[in-house]
């Protein structure tokens, strides 16, 4: 026994070493990690055992200022795979084929990914996710999400934008206040098994997401429907490249109405063309033609260098300017000042411009807020064109006055009349009304903000009384609704192509508000290159002023016709050939005698043999009852809610007193 231990002693003792010095290291290093490094390992076997999951806020909505939804968040899913796990790829694409109509080779390369992750679908909508079998959803990777939906389609698509597929802003009000919208996301944790998959711990920290906050624009949804119809009809009539049309309430700035075609649908925007998400009244400037004539007539007024009766010789519609021929549409001669605005001439605002100097011509250009951005709540927005006076031509006072070598945008137009209309204030047009959170606080509310003051009230009351004869006599007649006073300006210019002025390329436009003793609307209508004929002001786009002003007339019942004005003692009795007599020479009656000619078709006559029975189809049982009424005509109501049918139809000439049956629905 003795020699074999001897034999064996240094083995042993070398295994005995081995063993304790053994021991000894897994002590000092359990030292270490339990006691030295304890707390670093507890918290990595902690994060291991679970995991932090986003929660997603709900995008806020946005609504027109009745609060009519304009957006809507639609559930979806997102699903993906690691394809890594995947067994059998061929009927796991086969089955996604058959659930979303997707080809077979679509999801195998996806499948055959050497990617550790990859999606298969993004935004699929619930009807579709749940056409996919239980059994197979266990092997995906599910999100369930909201998606944005705009009901609206079209209509107003450009104001409010649309979003990408991670639900950010990309254009209009979604892109502008993106962050009130979206919210800011939470986190859930969640314990993870041994086996890696993930189990609801309600005791685990949950941080809840906080929902985006709702924005209520100043639009309203139904103006804006009709003044996309509408543009339309007109673009397809005139054949023009685009059309621009803008609803404005012009004493406290608050844009009713935006919207411009060819347009797209914010819910498919890649099945346009990415100009069509433009907002051309704020993007697109053109040269304005005779709309602009305004700034110089404020600036004659404001600062008293031409009377009102002062009459210039319009050089039988031609005139040389330091040496450029310039000319009109009609061979004018001897015109008062309040003439040269009606018949809209340009050697008499050549003229009346001679009088101001470049200096006043040009404060009053940047005192109506062109060369300027209006700052609206919207991107994009451009200043337009103003160079300084340093830099004019030597012909620059009369290109300016007549509308030329400026650019403006169709918004800066409105607000410039805006400020006619309201009594001289230049205001900035609002589109926001109010922002409110997910608890139902206001958290900003927008106000009318004054940007300057032009004019004095005086002067552009005596403006108004110049535009409403445009309407009545002017260039503008096509612009006239019945029993309303509507004052306006047309415009007619052409475009500057490659150095000169194009002779086939025109801007029609036209700017009205009404009632111009009291203006509740103002309408910016803007064609681009109509054909020939509707390329005028006064042909082109006045007519689209009156279509969808009568529409909203029509529908509103908030716009009451106003009474007719008491006839005064001073005036005459009514007689068209005296009227049209003194119309002709501009005569100060001649405003008085109008009026009583277009209030006239709403004076009671009951010798009259027969009536002419109107339309009132469209109209709110209000307005039709009060018009038949006015016709002298009887009214008997079937239902509720808005005009659908009527008997006698429109134009029947019956007694008066006779019965007019009114359908409404």
């Amino acid at each position: 026994m003795t020699k074999t231990y001897l034999k064996y002693r240094s083995r042993i003792k070398l295994i005995s070493c081995v063993v304790i010095f053994s021991w000894v290291g897994l002590t000092i290093r359990l030292f270490q990690v339990q006691v030295l490094n304890g707390e670093t390992y507890r918290l990595r076997g902690y994060k291991q055992g679970q995991t932090q999951e986003p929660l997603s806020a709900v995008r806020g909505n946005i609504y027109d200022r009745n609060n009519t939804s304009l957006t809507r968040n639609i559930i979806h899913y997102n699903i993906g795979v690691h394809p890594a796990t995947i067994k059998n790829k061929q009927a796991l694409a086969k089955t996604l084929n058959e659930a979303t109509g997707r080809p077979i080779d679509y999801y195998l390369r996806k499948l055959d990914s050497k990617k550790s992750f990859i999606y298969l679908e993004r935004n699929l909508r619930k009807s579709t996710f749940n056409k996919i079998p239980a059994s197979v959803v266990k092997n995906l990777v599910v999100e369930r999400n909201s998606r944005r939906y705009y009901p609206h389609g079209n209509i107003a698509g450009q104001l409010v934008g649309f979003t990408n597929v991670d639900d950010k802003g990309i254009t209009g009000i979604e892109e502008r206040y993106d962050k009130y919208l979206r919210g800011i996301p939470g986190w859930v944790i969640k314990q993870r098994t041994g086996r890696g998959s993930v189990q609801p711990k309600n005791n685990y920290p949950v941080k809840p997401p906080v929902d985006g906050a709702n924005i209520q624009l100043t639009i309203d949804l139904e103006y804006q429907s009709i003044l996309r119809e509408e543009l339309l009809q007109r673009l397809e009539e005139t054949k023009a490249r685009s059309a621009i049309g803008i609803i404005m309430d012009p004493q406290d700035g608050a844009i009713l109405a935006m919207a411009s075609v060819p347009d797209y649908d914010p819910n498919n925007p890649s099945r346009y063309e990415t100009e069509n998400q433009k907002i051309r009244a704020i993007t697109d400037q053109f040269e304005p033609g005779s709309t602009f004539k305004i700034v110089a007539a404020t600036a004659a007024l404001a600062l008293n260098t031409v009377s009102l009766d002062r009459e210039f010789n319009c050089e039988n519609g031609s005139y040389r300017y330091k040496d450029v021929l310039i000319n009109d549409h009609e061979k004018y001669g001897l015109l008062t000042f309040s003439q040269i605005i009606e018949f809209s001439s340009n050697v008499g605002v050549i003229k009346i411009a001679e009088t101001l100097g470049e200096k006043n011509l040009y404060r009053f250009v940047r005192d109506f807020g062109f060369g300027s951005p209006t700052n609206i709540s919207l991107n994009g927005e451009i200043s337009g064109k103003l160079r300084k006076v340093s830099d004019w031509s030597r012909i620059s006072l009369a290109e300016v006055a007549m509308g030329h070598e400026v650019g403006v945008t169709a918004l800066q137009l409105a607000t410039a009349y805006a400020a006619v209309a309201n009594g001289g204030f230049l205001i900035r047009p609002r589109l926001i009304q109010q922002i409110v959170d997910n608890n139902g606080n206001v958290i900003y509310a927008d106000r009318p903000e004054v940007v300057r003051k032009v004019a004095s009230e005086d002067v552009m009351t005596t403006l108004k009384q110049m535009l409403v004869k445009v309407v009545e006599s002017g260039t503008g007649t096509n612009a006239r609704i019945a029993g309303w006073s509507i004052a306006g300006k047309t415009g007619t210019a052409q475009k500057f192509i490659d150095g000169s002025y194009s002779n086939t390329k025109f801007i029609s436009d036209f700017v009205g508000f009404f009632p111009a003793e009291n203006p509740q609307l103002l309408g910016v209508f803007v064609l681009n290159e109509p054909k020939y004929g509707y390329h005028w002001g006064g042909v082109g786009a006045a007519p689209l002023f009156k279509r969808v002003m009568e529409r909203i007339i029509n529908m509103d019942d908030n716009l009451d016709v106003p009474p007719p004005p008491a006839p005064r003692e001073s005036v005459p009795p009514h007689n068209p050939i005296i009227a049209e007599n003194n119309r002709s020479l501009g005569s100060p009656i001649s405003a008085e005698i109008t009026t009583l000619q277009t209030t006239a078709l709403y004076q009671p006559d009951w010798n009259r043999k027969t009536i002419t029975v109107p339309e009132v189809r469209g109209m709110s049982l209000r307005k039709a009852v009060s018009l038949l009424r006015q016709r002298q005509l009887k009214s008997k109501i079937n239902g509720s809610g808005r005009v659908i049918w009527q008997s006698p139809p429109p134009g029947t000439k019956v007694a008066p007193g006779s019965i007019c049956e009114i359908g409404l629905k």
